[in-house]
């Protein structure tokens, strides 16, 4: 699945955003930078760019990510950690980044609670996460295809993971609830660029927890087919270029 991930769904879909929220973090002048939910290595490469007399320690849950993002960024110190438990001393940072994986965390306020644990006073994280389904062309048609594919029973892990902390109010009071104070919240429109809506396809099949639900539900190749096949009568088969929106949010310790 990272390999997947990374070839087809980082250059359009993530890297984007990775570099808008490298450039915030390295305005902050941070000198401890953690970053959760780090995946491949997307944002702690822009990281180590942007910000290059910074210390970065990137984390992710699962140990595939893990693995794939420390050959990729071994620049920063790698470990597997669960945002909810983190395996840091208090103060031990005076930046927090997290590029859209809040929505994966089942106890929202437990974890930035921990995260303004590790936080020394002052001390900032930064974080996007999704907006709405209907705000990201390419994950629009990437839901029709899989409701064409199972007309029945479609999976709904965009609708309700990615896109499911949508609401910023609700974020805020999140936050509020941790102990931090909102300082800056902006919504953010980025163009992704797919070469092929046809690879698009492919990497969201095959390189995101929906995969499962796919192989669980269905023949492979058919599945593939129909998705594809729907999200090039919306999209075009590339190149294409669409809209696609989050929410950016920096919050004081």
């Amino acid at each position: 699945m990272p390999a997947a991930y990374e070839q087809y769904l980082v250059p359009v879909v993530f890297r984007p955003f990775a570099e808008d929220l490298a450039a915030r973090a390295a305005a902050l002048r941070p000198r401890r930078i953690l970053e959760l939910a780090a995946g491949t290595g997307v944002l702690t490469s822009a990281l180590l760019t942007a910000a290059p007399s910074a210390t970065v320690t990137a984390t992710d849950l699962n140990e595939a990510m893990v693995a794939f993002g420390s050959a990729r960024s071994p620049g920063a110190l790698w470990r597997q950690a669960d945002a909810q438990r983190l395996p840091f001393p208090d103060d031990g940072f005076d930046l927090v980044v997290c590029q859209f994986g809040v929505m994966f965390f089942p106890d929202r306020v437990g974890a930035f609670t921990e995260v303004r644990r590790v936080l020394a006073p002052g001390g900032r994280f930064l974080f996007n996460t999704w907006g709405p389904l209907a705000a990201h062309a390419f994950e629009v048609a990437l839901q029709a295809g899989l409701e064409r594919a199972f007309p029945v029973d479609p999976p709904q892990f965009f609708r309700m993971v990615p896109h499911g902390y949508a609401d910023p109010a609700v974020v805020a009071a999140d936050l509020a609830a941790a102990g931090f104070t909102v300082e800056d919240e902006q919504e953010l429109t980025l163009q992704g660029r797919a070469a092929s809506t046809a690879d698009l396809a492919v990497g969201y099949l095959t390189g995101t927890p929906v995969r499962a639900a796919v192989e669980e539900r269905g023949d492979g190749p058919a599945v593939r087919a129909a998705v594809t096949e729907e999200m090039q009568a919306r999209l075009g088969p590339g190149p294409v270029t669409a809209p696609m929106t989050a929410y950016v949010f920096r919050a004081a310790a």
